[in-house]
């Protein structure tokens, strides 16, 4: 339980620090997709009794995709 809470509490830390460079819709696109990406892992995870894990795993994949999507935005507001 313990490495399971350090290495989130890490991958959160670099997630946070490499949306550094991007626009506002990438850091709001990460933001916003690992709260529901938390918030849908964690219930799909309560089924499965691993709520913890599921809230990590969906935070994980909801800041990635929700970054994208933003960055994305970002790029076709700046004309690349």
């Amino acid at each position: 339980m313990k490495t399971t809470l350090t290495l989130l509490a890490l991958g959160c830390t670099f997630l946070g620090t490499s949306c550094q460079n991007y626009g506002p819709n990438a850091n709001r696109g990460a933001a916003t997709g690992a709260l529901i990406g938390a918030g849908a892992g964690a219930i799909i995870g309560n089924q499965s009794g691993r709520a913890l894990e599921g809230a990590a795993i969906g935070a994980a994949g909801g800041a990635v995709v929700g970054g994208a999507y933003g960055n994305a935005q970002d790029q076709e507001y700046r004309g690349y």
